[in-house]
């Protein structure tokens, strides 16, 4: 990506989280990243935090862009791509991480000979320890993919898919951040309601959760395997484990996603 010029069209939360990790990160130097933001409030927040230029012109960013990643409100990118199209060339890598915007609806607006990759980021990104799930059109290459796995990289983990999977990705892991808050506060209430009080409780389920997740991802150990390593038959993991097999928290878990995955099919029609 040496030399390339990335322009965010859109400077809110996630597009920040994104910028703050490809200069952290020197994939590119604030020279090489541009941004358009309407929002005076949030233009003036990425121009101070980050030594960036902001226009409000998105027409002015995506000419004088290499890639350009749509970082808008969904509701917003029809109205975009319209503005947009005839500063489109097929030399320009489009990235977009607007929910429920298919390809079909960008292409359909830029043209179907536009090179252009989705991606379905969540929130931990803002703090580094994001999810990211990346796919393709037809007309991009792997090498883009590459470019987009690479930036996305900068702010947590990054998986490929295929279109027609990103809304069970939404259920899993797009929205999944707001479910594991619900449990984790849920917990520590568990814990008050015993004698400790909120804020020690929420320290200890928050860092637990944190924890059980890294083992997951650093002993390549399966969730049973690591429930078996933990649980003394007769002991104290093994008398909550019988609370929750023999609940029906497996299917409330399910309809969750599920639901979840059906609500991003809708919006995506």
């Amino acid at each position: 990506m040496e030399n390339k010029t990335i322009g965010f069209i859109g400077a809110g939360k996630m597009a920040s989280a994104i910028i703050k990790g490809l200069l952290s990160s020197k994939t590119f130097d604030n020279k090489h990243v541009l941004a358009a933001e309407i929002n005076e409030d949030s233009a003036k927040r990425a121009s101070e935090n980050f030594n960036i230029t902001v226009l409000k012109e998105a027409t002015e960013v995506i000419k004088a862009s290499d890639i350009i990643l749509i970082a808008t409100k969904p509701f917003v990118v029809p109205e975009l791509l319209e503005s947009i199209k005839d500063v489109i060339t097929k030399d320009k890598l489009i990235i977009s991480i607007a929910a429920g915007i298919t390809f079909e609806k960008i292409e359909k607006a830029l043209g179907k000979d536009k090179r252009i990759i989705r991606v379905m980021p969540n929130t931990p990104a803002l703090v580094e320890s994001g999810m990211s799930a990346v796919c393709k059109n037809e007309s991009a290459n792997n090498e883009d993919l590459e470019i987009v796995k690479t930036i996305f990289s900068k702010i947590g983990k990054v998986i490929t898919c295929q279109e027609k999977d990103i809304d069970a990705i939404t259920g899993v892991s797009g929205s999944g951040p707001a479910f594991y808050y619900y449990i984790i506060d849920k917990i520590a209430k568990a814990g008050e309601k015993l004698g400790l009080d909120y804020q020690t409780a929420l320290t200890l389920s928050a860092q637990t959760a944190l924890g059980a997740a890294k083992m997951i991802q650093e002993t390549g150990n399966t969730p049973q395997d690591l429930i078996t390593a933990v649980t003394t038959p007769g002991g104290t993991t093994a008398e909550g484990n019988k609370v929750l097999n023999e609940s029906n928290i497996d299917e409330i878990l399910y309809e969750t996603v599920k639901k979840t995955a059906e609500k991003s099919a809708i919006m995506s029609k």
